[in-house]
Formats: C-alpha cells, structure tokens, sequence
C-alpha cells in the first residue's frame, strides 16, 4: 500500500511540474496605465505571473533608479521574464503600439470605427471629440466638426490614448503637412481653406482613377462659376452617414429629393462642410483644375469618368455606360 501512495504522489507531483512547465513562456499582456506607481506595477506583473516577487522586482526598480522612470503602455512579456529584462522594457518605453489609419477620403464615422477596433475607444467618443467646439477652437478648426480637417494617413497610439487624442493627432498631422502655397492659391480662385477642403472632399469621393481628379474639379469649379448646383451624389450619401452613421449602398430617384443642407441637387453653392478626408492630390486638383469647359460626367464601364460640356452629350455617355438600363 505504501507503494502505491508512493507512486501516486510521484505521479501528481510530476504532473504539478509538466503544468509549471507548459505555462512557462506563455506570453502575457500587461497594461502600465499613465500615473502607475512602482507597486501597482508590480502587482500587475505578479498577477500575469510574469514576476514571482513583488518585493524584489520593486528593491531592483530602485536600485536602477527605473521606479520613476517607467513608460505607461500595454506590455508583453513571456511568463517568467528576468526582471533585468523588464526593468529595461519599462524604462525604454517598449511597449505595443496600435495603428490607427485614416483611409483617403475616409470619414470621422471610418476613424471612429477604427479607433474602437484598435484602441478600444468607444465610437462615440471620437464622433463627440471631433464636435467639441472648446477642442476644435484650440485645434484651429473653424465650422462644427474636424471632418475634413484630418490627414488620411496612418499613426501609432500607446493604448491609452484618449479620443480627443486621436482627433488632435490627425488634426496636427492636416496642418503640419498643409503647403504654404495653397491658402493664398485658394484665395485667388475665391475659396477659403475651409472651401477648399469641402470642394476637394467632393472631388475626392467622386474620382474613381487618380488621373480623373483635375478633370472633375473642373467640372464642379466651373459648375460654382456658372451658378450652377453642384449635383454631387456624395454630398447625399454623407447626409444620410450623418442621420444613419452609415452610408446608403444605392441611391434612388427618391433619394435627390432628400431634405437636406448637403444635398447639392436641392441647394445650390457648396455643402456647409467638407465631406471626407481628401489627400494633397484632390486639394491640388481643386487648386489647378484641368482647362476644359466640362459641365458634366459619368462613370464608364472600366470606372473612368466620362465628360461632357453639353447636356445632350452627358445623356449620350449615360446611355453608352449603361446600356440596357
């Protein structure tokens, strides 16, 4: 009997040793959030059993002078990391980072979803940032919202980052890149820059092919000159991602009879703000449109827009690109 007590306790004693093992090296996130004193890193680091001793991983913090030098952000370490190699990671600051891409010509509605996806942050709080008239007024964002106003491009936030955060960061990135010739361009050809950045949105959405850009800012620029309704489906989609936080797939005859401020087949001039997020390129097609006297365009088969300067011509390519329609 005494044998088999023997063995059965040899028997759990290796199975406490092969679970010991295989939970060695299992990789942990850690989050550090801003403000974390040296004990409540430790406790975090102890609970995902990445340090055995909360008292000796403090003592060496200090000893390296890191107790007030470790970076805030989400870590990961393999269960039983060296301290030594924590202690480094903390005080390098290398923490995971999280990219949030504003797409070209992507919408506040496109960053907010990303922004939750990536980060965590509720959707609505970036859609609330980026109306915050005391935020906007600091960013130096004229209007009721940073639509338009943020480079599509993509950066690395820590993971702790607020969204007003987010906002500013997209926001900086729009005037730390702005060309210091497009202001006095865009006063020359009557626009502001909030103008042109709502001309240049349009633009953007509208454009199938890059090299189709100039050609519909001037149809739109020579619309605006004319007095014209700009006629944009575009600005009616955005009025309907405004009321439903989501874009309608398809747009019916119904639809252009839309009551809506962005609606440009109903109001005439421009919508009272940008629509999307436009690239340099679209803002550089608004500012040196292409010199054709086009009035219209369609979408062709292979996506190209098809112009034309009278209306019998426009329903002509109408016809040709939707043949049996």
């Amino acid at each position: 009997m005494r044998g088999r007590g023997t063995a059965r306790r040899a028997v759990a004693l290796l199975l406490i040793l092969l679970i010991g093992c295989s939970s060695a090296g299992t990789v942990e996130r850690v989050p550090i959030p801003p403000g974390s004193t040296l004990r409540s890193i430790a406790d975090s680091l102890a609970s995902h059993r990445v340090i055995r001793s909360r008292n000796w991983f403090r003592l060496r913090a200090r000893l390296a002078h890191i107790d007030r030098d470790a970076k805030a952000g989400i870590y990961e370490f393999p269960r039983g990391t060296s301290i030594a190699t924590v202690l480094r990671a903390l005080k390098s600051g290398s923490a995971l980072q999280f990219r949030i891409t504003l797409p070209v010509g992507g919408t506040l509605f496109d960053l907010a979803r990303n922004a939750q996806e990536r980060l965590s942050i509720p959707r609505e709080s970036i859609l609330v940032a980026a109306r915050d008239s005391a935020l906007l007024r600091r960013l130096g964002v004229p209007g009721p919202s940073a639509e338009g106003w943020l480079l599509p491009e993509s950066f690395d936030f820590g993971g702790f980052d607020r969204a007003s955060e987010v906002i500013a960061r997209f926001v900086s990135a729009r005037e730390h890149g702005w060309d210091a010739t497009w202001d006095a361009r865009a006063k020359s050809a009557g626009l502001d820059r909030a103008t042109l950045l709502t001309l240049a949105s349009i633009v953007e959405a509208e454009a199938k092919l890059p090299d189709d850009r100039p050609l519909i800012a001037a149809v739109y620029r020579n619309r605006l000159r004319l007095g014209m309704p700009l006629q944009a489906d575009p600005t009616i989609e955005y009025a309907y991602l405004l009321e439903n936080g989501e874009r309608k797939g398809r747009l019916y005859t119904v639809d252009y009879q839309l009551d809506s401020p962005w609606n440009t087949y109903r109001r005439q001039g421009l919508p009272p703000g940008p629509i999307g997020n436009p690239s340099r390129e679209a803002i550089e097609s608004v500012l040196s449109p292409a010199s054709v006297p086009y009035l219209y365009f369609v979408a062709g088969p292979d996506g190209r827009s098809v112009f034309a300067t009278t209306y019998s011509e426009h329903l002509r390519n109408i016809r040709n690109a939707r043949p049996g329609r």
